[in-house]
C-alpha cells in the first residue's frame, strides 16, 4: 500500500504589519543620538583657550574706544587660530603675544612652534600660557607639564614669563569642585613649582568674578605674580584682591586677524622690562 509522506515544511512568511512595524523602529534607532552624545554639547578636552568663559559669564560691554601711547598692543593664540599670520599683525602694531602651549597633563597645542616661534620672528616678545584644570591633577604637576612642554622661560629679553589661565571651567563645574580654599592651594602648588622651576613668578590671567567666586577673592598673590585680567568692556572695572593695578588686559575676543586682543599695561619698554624679569 502507498506510504504517505508529509509535505515539507515551509517557512513562514511574516506579516506584512510586522515587516513595517521593524522598519519604522529601525528608523527611529538610526535617527537617535547615542547615548554619550544625547543633549551633550560639552567641549572636547583640550580645546579651551584663554577667555573661552568670558561672554558667557561676564558678557560684553562695548571696547576700549581706541589705542592709548601708555600702551601696547598683544595677542593671544591657541590651536584654534591654526597657523597665525604674525607679519600681519606686527604690520597692524602687535608687539607682544603669549601661546597655549599645554592644558592640564594630557594636551599640548600642535600648532604651538609656528605659533611661538613665528611671533619671535617677527620681532615680537612673546610667552606661553597653560590652561588649568584643576580637577585632573594638582598644581605642582601641571606646572611641571608645562615647563616641560614649551612654557619655560629664556633670558634673552624676548621671552615673558609663563602664564597660568585660571578661569571657568569649560568642562563642568565651574570651579572644577573644589572649595576656595582647595582652589588657593592649587594654584598656589603651581606658581610655586613653576618658580622653583623657572626662578620666574608666572602671570596670573583670570577674570574678577571667577577669581571671587572659586578664591574666596584672596588677595595673596598679588605682590609677587603680575595679573592679566579678562574684561570685555570699555574699562577694565573692578580687579582682584590685593592687586591696584593690571599688567595685561585681555579686553576683546573679536579682534583682527586673531580673536584675543589685549593691552599692556604700560610702552614697549615696559613688556621688555618684564621679558628680562
Amino acid at each position: 500500500m502507498p506510504v504517505h509522506r508529509p509535505e515539507p515544511l515551509r517557512p513562514r512568511r511574516p506579516h506584512l504589519a510586522g515587516l513595517l512595524l521593524a522598519a519604522i523602529l529601525s528608523l527611529l534607532l538610526a535617527t537617535q543620538p547615542s547615548p554619550a552624545s544625547a543633549g551633550d554639547d560639552t567641549p572636547r578636552r583640550g580645546s579651551a583657550h584663554m577667555g573661552m568663559g568670558v561672554i558667557a559669564h561676564d558678557g560684553v560691554h562695548g571696547v576700549p574706544l581706541g589705542p592709548m601711547a601708555t600702551q601696547t598692543e598683544g595677542v593671544d593664540v591657541s590651536s584654534h587660530q591654526g597657523n597665525v599670520a604674525w607679519s600681519t599683525l606686527w604690520n597692524s602694531g602687535v608687539k607682544w603675544a603669549y601661546v597655549k602651549a599645554t592644558e592640564g597633563t594630557y594636551y599640548t597645542n600642535p600648532y604651538f612652534p609656528q605659533q611661538y616661534n613665528g611671533s619671535y620672528n617677527v620681532g615680537m616678545i612673546r610667552g606661553a600660557y597653560h590652561f588649568a584644570t584643576p580637577d585632573t591633577t594638582n598644581g605642582a604637576t601641571q606646572a611641571d607639564y608645562f615647563v616641560d612642554h614649551g612654557g619655560g622661560w629664556s633670558r634673552d629679553g624676548r621671552t615673558l614669563p609663563g602664564a597660568l589661565d585660571i578661569e571657568w571651567n569649560p568642562y563642568g563645574d565651574a570651579c572644577y569642585g573644589k572649595t576656595t580654599s582647595g582652589m588657593v592651594t592649587w594654584i598656589r602648588d603651581f606658581l610655586n613649582q613653576y618658580k622653583a622651576r623657572t626662578g620666574r613668578h608666572p602671570v596670573i590671567y583670570t577674570a574678577t568674578n571667577w577669581w571671587k567666586q572659586c578664591t574666596g577673592n584672596y588677595s595673596g598673590f598679588a605682590s609677587a605674580n603680575p595679573l592679566w585680567i579678562a574684561r570685555y568692556a570699555t574699562a577694565v572695572g573692578e580687579l582682584p584682591a590685593g592687586w591696584s593695578y593690571y599688567t595685561m588686559w585681555q579686553y576683546t575676543s573679536s579682534g583682527p586677524t586673531v580673536g584675543d586682543h589685549n593691552r599692556f599695561n604700560g610702552a614697549l619698554d615696559r613688556v621688555v622690562a618684564l621679558a628680562n624679569g
